[in-house]
């Protein structure tokens, strides 16, 4: 019988499970990556430290400062109080237990979900665990990876192993590609397909993503897809990994090199794809060929239209689902939307490029082509947060800081940023922002905050035009 290719990390990756009930109870898996950051792990350790255990694996354990960092002049004191705490914690913990930390001052700080690709330590076949919802970024490499919770966190520090049940399989197949479309991007393709299976579509499942709309994506597009897969409601998002893979991993400094990798290349081409005539547990089948700019209007990333559409009516929207209109009029109600305003008319105030989803280099590269010669609106502030210090330095290696400072956007230091309201970049109340982030709940980017989900090439047309537009007209 065939297997997927979640079938064999997860078999492969088995430490211990009941014969008699492989569904009924969770199995025992090893953790070969354990990343940590500022927010969720103190009580983990702080646990560790009450029964006086050691972390198992300090070896295969990595901690960055992201969520609650500042975002400019790194010289001066935190300010907030709790921030500072959290992450002088981390420093501490890391320091008794042997970890290795990059923390605010290192030139390899950023977004866990940036760092660890960029360094080499996201890798085919691995399974990788996070304190952090958006782990399943990981996955973009064929590496089974999912956030967990502080317990967890406690467990795997404490066993480098972690129980769970084993999710279900869903295979979503993109037909047709957005090369040469352009205007069309990655983060358009994953708000698309979260519109169509809504937010509860992926449950109790890993999403492997199939075909050549991914094929022939970048790594840096990959990993906005699978970095979104928990927005669908996704344990953890896979593609299979292939040369675009191998090709991104050779080099890194945190990665096998020479001939170990090449070795280790050979057998995750032998070993790492689904088999054929594989059944998923379940499929969807999306086509990319009439995919246009997509952008959310409510208060979840279910909640999209097209960027040519009109805001839906709650009705129209719930398709008869009593829950669904009521949430959707919560929704307009919370964002001071109106049903029928095409998107077009929406003014905005913010706009922020960042995030685990889009702040790579090929996210700011594409921002800045577009807003070269060009300026931000006087009625927006936007703002541009890289999403590494080595991303930052690769960017201004390149002059796209002073593409994106011309145009009046404000460069700032590597961190989580306006993706949540957890450090001092946060949207003032009843304010809207144009967001290349993941999520758009209520008081997400700060109380009162109304967030639209867009790609970076739509925020940075919306920078200049301060209000959402067609940016494939700017083609």
């Amino acid at each position: 019988m065939g297997r997927t290719l979640f079938d064999k990390i997860w078999d492969s990756h088995v430490v211990f499970q009941e014969k008699d009930a492989p569904n009924g109870n969770p199995s025992l898996i090893y953790v070969d990556c354990h990343l940590i950051h500022e927010v969720t792990s103190p009580q983990a350790f702080a646990g560790l430290k009450q029964h006086g255990r050691k972390v198992r694996r300090p070896d295969l354990t990595f901690a960055t400062m992201d969520h609650n960092v500042p975002t400019t002049n790194r010289s001066l004191p935190v300010i907030d109080g709790d921030s500072s705490i959290q992450m002088h914690t981390l420093r501490e913990n890391c320091t008794e237990f042997g970890i290795t930390l990059f923390d605010m001052l290192s030139p390899q700080q950023g977004i866990v979900h940036v760092i660890g690709p960029e360094l080499g330590l996201t890798l085919p076949g691995k399974t990788i665990v996070c304190g952090d919802s958006h782990t399943s970024t990981h996955g973009a490499f064929g590496a089974f990876a999912l956030g967990i919770g502080t317990s967890d966190v406690e467990h795997v520090l404490a066993t480098q192993c972690l129980w769970m049940h084993k999710p279900k399989s869903l295979s979503i197949k993109f037909t047709g590609t957005i090369n040469n479309r352009p205007g069309i991007s990655a983060k358009d393709i994953i708000l698309s397909t979260i519109r169509h299976i809504g937010i509860s579509g992926g449950i109790g499942s890993v999403i492997e993503y199939t075909g050549e709309g991914i094929s022939t994506l970048s790594m840096d597009q990959r990993m906005t897809i699978c970095n979104m897969s928990i927005e669908g409601g996704a344990r953890a998002g896979l593609i299979a990994p292939d040369e675009v893979t191998f090709d991104y991993i050779r080099g890194r400094p945190l990665a096998p090199s020479g001939e170990e990798l090449e070795k280790t290349i050979e057998y995750w081409k032998s070993f790492l794809a689904t088999d054929s005539e594989t059944c998923h547990d379940k499929s969807v089948n999306m086509d990319l060929s009439r995919l246009v700019p997509q952008v959310s209007w409510g208060t979840n990333p279910s909640m999209v239209v097209d960027v040519t559409e009109n805001i839906p009516y709650p009705e129209e929207f719930a398709d008869g689902n009593v829950e669904q209109e009521k949430s959707a009029r919560r929704a307009l109600e919370y964002m001071d939307l109106k049903p029928g305003v095409p998107i077009t008319e929406i003014d905005i105030d913010r706009v922020f490029i960042g995030s685990c989803t889009n702040a790579r280099l090929e996210d700011l590269m594409d921002a800045s082509k577009l807003l070269e010669g060009r300026t931000v609106s006087s009625r927006v502030n936007a703002m541009v947060v890289p999403g590494s210090q080595s991303v930052k330095r690769a960017a201004e290696v390149r002059g796209i800081d002073r593409i994106f400072k011309d145009a009046g956007f404000d460069w700032r230091e590597s961190g989580c940023s306006m993706c949540l309201g957890m450090n001092p970049d946060v949207l003032a109340p009843k304010q809207r922002c144009a967001s290349t982030s993941n999520r758009n709940f209520e008081g997400r980017q700060g109380v009162g905050g109304r967030t639209h989900l867009v790609s970076p090439i739509m925020a940075a047309a919306a920078a200049v035009e301060g209000r959402f537009v067609d940016v494939r007209e700017w083609f």
